[in-house]
């Protein structure tokens, strides 16, 4: 038994038909895919690499890339993607704490991370296949062999993002990955009729765990894009019948007069995650298409952990109910808070993350022993549905008085004018922390806070606030509050 593989990538094998259509129309088909599995899977062999060992990759989006994973899980090792932004000096600490036995990289930046990769074997692998890494098809006739692992063994490390410290490498098992994948096929009916828009990166959960295993899991097939084009998008996407993005790919489909309910009509199923969906997007959208965005609320380490429903109220600004099989709680000092009350998100399940990699003093922090995971994503519960507040690291507290951002941030962005607004806390010589804004739109700072003023407590105002042409964002959409609060710092200093 294998789980990933069994349920996975095995039924490849007998699959007539395509699986992928790519940006430039080609096709991959099923079996032409598993062929290119059991190809990794016997150059991982040949290269050493043993079940357990680690296989960091850093590579570009394709097909070839996804069957790299899907061959690491195939000969038993653990798959360790990294962000293709990454810099050299980033890379060197993920390989020097996840001691991988192979490092595959992209060709034109062999040389440029050969001086980092340590003891682990280099090889590359380009985005059309081509490098040192080559696929080595099993003897003819043995068939491909497939590791035995049990659903407690590991499958994937995916690093956390490190805003507020050292990146922890999230330990994810086969059970983990495919009860996650199994409960989010049945919830959002995914069956073999559907063709998923696949425009995300699969170095993270969302596009790798969420996207790929969902419809490989339900037979579908995939418009496997190596990113968002617009154009791109707009073309293909009469082809498809679901589409996973983060929200700036929908205000980015909103930006352009061709995506429109015509276009749209064929869909079944908008999701989006990664970053908080604006609600202002969520009825843009629905009044441009008719069709209302299915939110959900996930992390690296326990994949998704709420959705809205499928059939049933979609709740914007909400990121909906506890997945089947989840349990959520919101946690104050004192125990469980009242409905409608903020405190910490709690989840346990066969989703939650096994701990982080060579760090049981920080796994001991955040999860209990017995299966709680404390998110650090602070929230509350109305009707069943979860909202999100923010994150605890987020939270500012102004002469002992503890501001919620996204409340200001709500209020801001529905100022006639303002596009989006980051709200943060910085040190302030007399509150300890002031609440500061940074607001991107066609409006003044000024005029923005003085429209907000009488719906918040003045402990809750800003002190002030700059308009700037657009947020830090990382590669998955999340504004980058950390760099925020570096930047403005000594704003109150004087």
């Amino acid at each position: 038994m294998n789980p990933l593989y069994d349920a996975l990538f095995a039924p490849l094998a007998r699959r007539q038909g395509p699986l992928m259509t790519l940006a430039d129309d080609g096709v991959v088909t099923a079996q032409a895919f598993h062929a290119m599995i059991a190809g990794y899977a016997g150059a991982l062999r040949a290269l050493g690499v043993q079940p357990g060992d680690r296989v960091a990759v850093q590579v570009a989006k394709s097909p070839q890339a996804l069957a790299v994973y899907a061959a690491t899980v195939t000969v038993g090792a653990v798959f360790l993607p990294l962000n293709t932004a990454y810099t050299p000096a980033e890379i060197a600490y993920f390989i020097a704490d996840a001691t991988p036995a192979l490092f595959l990289c992209d060709p034109a930046r062999a040389e440029t991370l050969r001086p980092v990769a340590g003891q682990s074997r280099l090889e590359t692998l380009g985005p059309q296949g081509e490098g040192s890494f080559q696929g080595q098809p099993p003897s003819t006739p043995e068939p491909l062999v497939v590791t035995p692992r049990r659903p407690d063994d590991l499958a994937a490390i995916l690093y956390t993002s490190g805003t507020t410290g050292r990146s922890k490498g999230a330990m994810l098992s086969h059970g983990n990955l495919l009860s996650n994948a199994q409960a989010l096929a049945a919830l959002w009916q995914f069956t073999d009729r559907d063709v998923l828009l696949h425009a995300l990166p699969i170095f993270h959960t969302h596009g790798l765990f969420v996207a790929s295993n969902v419809s490989l899991l339900t037979a579908g097939q995939m418009i496997f894009l190596p990113g968002f084009d617009l154009d791109q998008v707009l073309r293909l996407l009469p082809q498809a019948t679901v589409m996973m993005g983060v929200p700036t790919f929908y205000t980015r489909l909103l930006s352009d007069a061709r995506f429109d309910r015509t276009a749209a009509a064929h869909m079944r199923l908008f999701i989006s995650g990664s970053a908080p969906l604006l609600a202002e997007t969520h009825r843009a959208f629905e009044a441009r298409t008719g069709q209302r965005i299915l939110e959900r609320y996930g992390m690296t380490e326990t994949n998704m952990n709420t959705s809205n429903p499928y059939d049933g109220e979609r709740r914007a600004g909400t990121v909906g109910l506890p997945l089947p099989g989840v349990d959520l709680r919101i946690m104050g000092a004192a125990g469980d808070v009242a409905p409608g009350e903020v405190g910490m998100i709690e989840v346990r399940g066969p989703n939650v993350f096994q701990g982080y990699w060579q760090m049981p003093e920080k796994t001991a922090e955040e999860l209990r022993p017995d299966g709680w995971f404390i998110t650090g994503d602070l929230g509350m519960i109305e009707d069943g549905y979860v909202s999100i507040v923010g994150r605890a690291k987020d939270l500012v507290i102004s002469g002992g008085y503890n501001i919620y951002p996204k409340e200001v941030e709500l209020l801001l962005d529905a100022v006639p004018g303002v596009v989006e607004s980051a709200v943060i806390g910085l040190p302030h010589p007399d509150l300890g922390e002031a609440v500061f804004a940074v607001i991107v739109g066609d409006v003044k700072a000024e005029a923005a806070l003085a429209a907000i003023a009488g719906d918040l407590a003045r402990f809750k105002q800003p002190k002030a606030a700059v308009v700037v042409a657009d947020l830090p964002r990382n590669t998955m959409g999340k504004v980058q509050k950390n760099l925020l609060r570096e930047s403005y710092k000594g704003w109150f200093a004087g």
